[in-house]
Parts: structure tokens; C-alpha cells; sequence
């Protein structure tokens, strides 16, 4: 839903209808809430507000919006970037590039005031039934973004007080007013849970599963028959011009993202949470789309399906909501190398890059991995090439060149640290980027991009993660027909581990999965590196290294790659690039922002912030 253009065209309105005052001047000009219920495109303008206000980091062009960069995957040239200052010892609780309080906070309090006049406002008083589904749309709608905004909340500032208790975020259920007690303690983080699960379980119950076209009066549930609906009506509702929206399946979704984060490490012992649950959870959402019956072989390279972005193309199988469809060259523009006219603004780490196992599946530390210091991209997962670029990658019919030397027509401007553009690590963002794009103003080629919200392969290693943790690699008491294990041997075929560069299976086979499918632990380890790999660039890292209490403050490493001018060999040194500043101690926990504590002596700051 193109919510900014309904903004724009609401203020439009607004003042078109306001015009009348040039010719008699109205007593008072500002809409009360006992006018909104009378003006469903007033009303309905609560709701966009609250669309507006989702938190979702989808614009790959706005290196504000980076938050990779703060991780130990990458770093960014961006000098000024606030996530850089923020990685290197500025991160602050009035300073918080990660903060979600204000805006979340906002979009909840649109929100309840549409919940306050939805059942009283005119949405189609003519038809009883059209307007029953409306409000039952429009309620199941709010409820769904109220969850979200609270699952965000809790991401960003739920965490463990002096007094050693896991709090979430204060509880507002009901809007404010002039009349109301501002100075509000924390909820507790299980009740800010709960009710995340509370809002989800309304939305999931108010809202079709997915909005779609119906063709015949069969097909309307019983409820709005009874209200003499006609398959027209309903498709008007809850058709496929409703696509978009929150929908119950995305509810069920965000559902068990509250529960994976409420039963991971950091917050486990007092969320009230699972992975039981989480896991459960997850496999609901799967369920769906027939379990693994329902996952996308293409999956991974949902980017770059170049057919299956266009507008008129259907739906992909790997994405469960996202954003409208855009056709612009701004995320290549910032991040193509220099001699392809990008400003190369995220530079992939070598922590990353060693990530990446061998083709065959191993580890690079692995002593049988064949791993090759002196060539270390020969032989690797397939989705290294899909995601980064490296040194001699030929992309755009052009070989870059990330070394200290030049390439064929004696450009070095791609060469590490050569211009301010240029990368820092030795590796570009290939991820993401269509190379059919050309940024350069004077030749511009601008292509349709997707910006997903959520993708189905997040929700199979969420409950990949959840399983493991509740019954190991191999049980399956859900009875969803796959285990742990089976997740994540789908997602490494798809990648093309366990193959020879043909594609033709290895005679061991994946024999590193099959060695961690024995062991809890080492399953563990293996589904958080396949998790880092292909959500990489999804803005996903920053807050799986906090949930799962793993170091925040690894120094971020490069690739420094000299030529022999008289042999041409390659000569290749690790180097460090930035160091990171966080303290683990306590910023595994975002803090509350330190205006709102010093304003309001009820709030209670998380251990460790000033």
C-alpha cells in the first residue's frame, strides 16, 4: 500500500475542503475525534498514520537506514553515517541511531484512537454487510500494526533494569489525552509480550488469511452471508486490491517473531516464552504453504529474479509481505563500485566473507575444506558470488579490481581505501542490486525493485532455531513433517553445497550437516551462520547478535590483495578495519531514550545507561 501517497493525497484533501473558508470563515478549523467518526477518510488517515509509522528498514538507497554497518558484516565510507559513530563508542541513550521509542510510540497512538471510533464510523452505511467487513478489516488491520509496533519496541528497548527484572515498555491499550496519566512505569516484558500475542490472535481472527478474489457467494464466510453480502462486496473488502495490507497470515507471522525473540537467550528467563512455543509458532505460519512442499528453490536470489519483479508479475512464493513494488537506481547509486558510478557505501567484512562455507559445505577452518589461503574464493558457497563482490568479480561486464593494483584500463579507483567512495574491506554490496541499473544521471536506467518485510526462509530458520533448542536436530513432536535438520538441509541444497561446481552431488554429500545434525550444539552454531548468510543486508544482524548474547565488539576485518608487478601473483593479507566499541555487558539491552527517564520518574532505565 503506497501509504505516503494516501498521506500526501488526505493533506490534499483536507485542504481542498477547507477552501470554503475564503468565503466564510469557519468557526473552527481542527477535526475533534467525534468528527472523524463521522468522516471515514478522516478516520481512515489514522490507520495510514499508523501504516507510515511501521519501522521496517526496506530502502536500501538510505544509509541511515543501514544498520548492517553497526555489525560485524560490514562497515560503511560514509564518514558520517550514525551507525558508524554509534559502532565506534558513541552509542548513548541520547544518542541511539537504533531507537524506535518516538516513532513506534506514535504509530501506536494513532492506532488506538482509530480502535476508539472504527465500530462507530460510516464506512458503507448503505449496506449493512459492506460495512461490517469494513470494520472488521480496518479492526483487524489495527490490531496487526499494533503488534508490530510493540514487537519493535521490545527489540529495541526491552531489557533488565537495576532491580533485575526484564522489563518491556509502558502499556497503552487506549489513547491519550490532555487527561491522562503520562508518568508510566514499564510493563514487564511477558505482559508487553502477551499482548503483542493478544493484538495478533484479534487480527488473525478478524482478517482472511490472504486477500484474494472470490468467485461465487460460497466462498463468503457464514458471518457476512447472514448480512446478505455478495461475492462483489466481499471481493470489495477483502479482495486482491486489499494486497498489502496486514492480513492474518502476516499476523500469524509477526507472532512468531515476538516468540522467537521472547525465547531467545536474552530474554528467555522471564519472557514467559518457549522455544517450544516459538517453535510451534513458526510451524503454524508454515503450515500454510505446505510445509517444505511450500519452499521457494529460487528463494535466495529473490532479488535478481529480473521477471519476477516486475508489476505485472505474480506474487514470489519466498515473500510473505513487502513493500509496494519501486522503480529507481537510488540503492545502486549508493552502492555500485566507483567506476560503475556508486558511491560504494557498504562494504561487506571479511568476518562476513569467511562466513561463507566451502562448496562443499564446510567450514573454511575445517581442516578437509579445501580451503586455500593463496586463492580463497576459488571453491566456495555459490552465494558468495550472489552476494558479494570481490576482488575480480565481473559484474556489469566489468572487472573490479579491490586490490592495490589497477585493472585492465588502468582504473583504481574500486581499489581499497583509494578515494572516499572506494571500499574499505576490499568487497562491495553485490546483494540486493540489479546490475541492468545504470545510476549515471546523463544514461539513467532505472529497474523495479521488491523490498520485502518478511520472507518465508526467515520464518524456516526461525523455527529451524526454535526446534533445535526445544527437541535437537532431528525430533518433530509438532507433527509439521520436517525437524531442524530438514530445514536447514533445504536451505544448503538450494544453495548448492554438498555439489561440485556442475552442480553434481559430492560423493560425501553435505558431510558437515550430516556431522551437525548428531549434535545440538554444533547445530546451533551451523543455523546462525546459515541464518547470517542469507539474511545478510536484511538488517537482521545487529539484533540476532544482542537476543543471542554473542560478542558485539569484534573488530571488523578486510582484504588487502597486492600484485607481484614482475610475476603477477596475487599476494593476500587480512587487515583490521574498524574497531568496534560496544560493551556487552549491558548493550545487549537498547536503553530507554534518557529524555523520556529524566522527564518521567516511573520509567525505569535498563542496567548499564546513563
Amino acid at each position: 500500500m503506497k501509504t505516503r501517497s494516501i498521506i500526501f493525497y488526505l493533506f490534499g484533501l483536507l485542504a481542498f475542503c477547507s477552501c470554503d473558508d475564503m468565503f466564510e470563515p469557519a468557526d473552527e478549523n481542527n477535526r475533534q475525534m467525534e468528527d472523524l467518526a463521522k468522516e471515514s477518510t478522516y478516520a481512515h488517515g489514522l490507520l495510514i498514520y499508523g501504516y507510515d509509522r511501521l519501522p521496517y528498514i526496506t530502502n536500501v538507497g538510505n544509509q541511515y537506514n543501514w544498520t548492517d554497518v553497526a555489525t560485524d558484516d560490514a562497515v560503511t565510507n560514509m564518514k558520517s553515517s550514525t551507525f558508524l559513530n554509534m559502532a565506534t563508542g558513541t552509542w548513548a541513550s541520547d544518542n541511539n541511531p537504533m531507537s524506535q521509542w518516538d516513532n513506534c510510540k506514535d504509530g501506536i497512538q494513532y492506532i488506538n484512537n482509530f480502535l476508539q471510533i472504527v465500530d462507530v464510523s460510516s464506512w458503507a452505511p448503505s449496506a449493512v454487510s459492506k460495512q461490517q467487513m469494513f470494520v472488521d478489516r480496518l479492526k483487524g488491520e489495527a490490531f496487526g500494526l499494533r503488534a508490530i509496533l510493540y514487537y519493535y519496541l521490545l527489540q529495541a528497548h526491552g531489557g533488565y533494569a537495576d532491580d533485575g527484572i526484564l522489563y518491556g515498555v509502558p502499556l497503552m491499550t487506549a489513547p491519550e489525552d490532555g487527561s491522562s496519566e503520562f508518568n508510566q512505569p514499564r510493563a514487564l516484558f511477558s505482559e508487553c509480550v502477551k499482548q503483542c500475542f493478544a493484538d495478533c490472535d484479534s487480527a488473525i481472527a478478524l482478517l482472511p488469511q490472504v486477500y484474494e478474489d472470490i468467485e461465487n457467494e460460497s466462498e463468503i464466510p457464514a458471518k457476512y452471508l447472514a448480512l446478505g453480502a455478495n461475492f462483489s462486496g466481499y471481493n470489495l473488502v477483502f479482495g486482491d486490491k486489499a494486497r498489502g495490507l496486514v492480513s492474518g497470515r502476516i499476523a500469524e507471522a509477526v507472532k512468531a517473531q515476538v516468540a522467537l525473540l521472547a525465547a531467545s537467550p536474552a530474554f528467555r528467563d522471564q519472557s514467559g516464552v518457549t522455544s517450544e512455543e516459538a517453535a510451534i509458532l513458526c510451524a503454524n505460519v508454515l503450515k500454510r504453504i505446505g510445509g517444505l512442499d511450500g519452499f521457494d528453490p529460487t528463494g535466495n536470489i529473490w532479488y535478481k529474479n529480473k521477471s519476477k519483479l516486475e508489476p505485472s508479475a505474480p506474487e514470489m512464493p519466498e515473500i510473505l509481505w513487502r513493500e509496494d513494488r519501486h522503480k529507481n537506481a537510488e540503492q545502486e547509486r549508493e552502492n555500485f563500485p566507483p567506476t560503475l558510478y556508486g558511491s560504494g557505501r557498504v562494504n561487506p567484512s571479511q568476518n562476513l566473507v569467511d562466513a561463507f562455507p566451502m562448496r562443499n559445505g564446510r567450514p573454511i577452518t575445517d581442516a578437509q575444506s579445501g580451503y586455500d589461503p593463496k586463492n580463497p574464493y576459488a571453491g566456495r558457497d555459490p552465494r558468495l558470488d550472489d552476494d558479494i563482490i570481490y576482488n575480480g568479480t565481473l559484474f556489469r561486464k566489468a572487472t573490479i579490481i579491490t586490490g592495490t593494483y589497477p585493472n585492465d584500463d588502468n582504473e583504481t579507483d574500486d581499489n581499497i581505501n583509494s578515494i572516499s567512495t572506494s571500499t574499505r574491506t576490499g568487497y562491495y554490496l553485490k546483494k540486493l542490486l540489479r546490475d541492468d541499473v545504470s545510476p549515471l544521471s546523463s544514461s539513467l536506467i532505472e529497474q523495479q525493485h521488491v523490498y520485502p518485510r518478511i520472507r518465508y526462509t526467515e520464518i524456516f530458520l526461525a523455527y529451524a532455531e526454535a526446534a533445535n533448542d526445544a527437541w535437537g536436530p532431528n525430533a518433530d513432536p509438532t507433527g509439521i513433517g520436517f525437524t531442524a535438520y530438514d530445514v536447514i538441509k533445504a536451505i544448503r541444497k538450494r544453495a548448492g553445497l554438498g555439489t561440485d561446481e556442475f552442480g553434481m552431488p559430492l560423493a560425501e554429500g553435505d558431510a558437515y550437516l550430516e556431522a551437525c545434525a548428531k549434535d545440538k550444539a554444533m547445530m546451533t552454531d551451523l543455523i546462525r551462520n546459515e541464518r547470517r548468510i542469507e539474511l545478510c543486508f536484511e538488517n537482521k544482524r545487529f539484533w540476532d547478535l544482542r537476543r543471542w548474547q554473542m560478542p558485539l565488539n569484534e573488530t571488523v576485518k578486510g582484504m588487502k590483495i597486492d600484485r607481484n608487478e614482475d610475476t603477477g601473483v596475487l599476494s593476500y593479507s587480512i587487515i583490521d578495519v574498524e574497531e568496534r566499541k560496544y560493551d556487552s555487558s549491558y548493550q545487549w539491552y537498547g536503553p530507554i531514550p534518557k529524555s523520556e527517564v529524566l522527564k518521567w520518574s516511573a520509567l525505569m532505565q535498563n542496567r548499564g545507561w546513563r
